[in-house]
């Protein structure tokens, strides 16, 4: 009798094997179909009521970075990608309502675009940044408070009472993407810093609580400085605003093209090669 279900268990395995592997190629292709590239978050950094920084002859940050995003959004929309908007127009998001969003497209990217502000009137150029509870220096951590007061938040999080177990888990998190947030924020500065304007001043780390929030490799972009007489005047031009958004599209498109090659995922219909 045992025999005879050994026969039986066998011949029922062959007969279900077809089904089986396609079950598991259908499996293979559903965890690459996941893996893919395909969603990116953009975020328009203030708005409404909260201005940004504003520049000598009035330029407002809140209206910079809403049109630079904007066209980066078509852009990306353009080559295949599904592109989720923080903010499509002027209007005030909290903190967590931006981190909401992120998270629960499942985004594969999220770009945060500011314009920077500074004392000093000298102050120009272009600078990258990826989430860290400590600050590359002072500078990075002037720039992490001044956009961290908007949303009323502070650097550390949840604050002295979180649940450890919470913190250890977005410590987790983040360290999963750190790698990823880091590689992507060093091609948007060198796309940025090949522009003919202002030098580069780098890829930074500080603690940006819209980065902390996210569940996906993140970097904030400052584009330039709307404090300087000339930088405010090439903001305010439609053809800089799209040279802009033309070099950070195509730092995401670049982003893509790696994160889809190192597991192995061919490109999805009508992506760009």
């Amino acid at each position: 009798m045992l025999r005879w279900w050994i026969q039986a268990l066998g011949i029922a395995l062959a007969l279900c094997a077809p089904a089986i592997a396609l079950a598991g190629n259908a499996a293979v292709s559903s965890d690459a179909y996941r893996d893919r590239f395909d969603t990116v978050v953009i975020d328009a950094g203030h708005g409404g009521e909260d201005e940004g920084a504003r520049g000598p002859h009035g330029l407002l940050e809140k209206d910079v970075v809403l049109d630079v995003a904007r066209k980066v959004a078509a852009r990306l929309t353009h080559a295949g990608l599904r592109v989720v908007m923080t903010r499509s127009n002027d209007k005030f998001v909290p903190l967590e309502e931006r981190t909401s969003i992120a998270n629960d497209a499942r985004a594969d990217l999220f770009l945060s675009i500011h314009a920077n502000a500074a004392r000093d009137e000298g102050a120009r150029g272009s600078e990258t940044y990826f989430m860290s509870l400590e600050a590359s220096d002072e500078h990075a951590r002037g720039v992490a408070a001044r956009e961290n007061q908007a949303f009323g938040a502070k650097p550390g999080g949840a604050g002295a009472d979180a649940d450890p177990l919470v913190a250890i888990l977005g410590d987790l998190i983040q360290n999963e993407h750190l790698s990823e947030s880091s590689d992507f924020a060093r091609g948007a500065e060198l796309r940025l810093a090949a522009l003919d304007s202002g030098p580069s001043r780098g890829v930074k780390q500080a603690p940006f609580v819209v980065l902390a929030g996210v569940q996906m490799p993140a970097a904030l972009v400052e584009i330039g400085f709307i404090t300087h007489p000339v930088e405010e005047q090439e903001l305010r031009s439609a053809k800089r605003r799209e040279a802009i958004a033309k070099v950070l599209a195509d730092a995401v498109l670049e982003h893509a093209r790696r994160h889809d090659a190192q597991r192995g995922v061919g490109p999805a219909a009508g992506a760009p090669q």
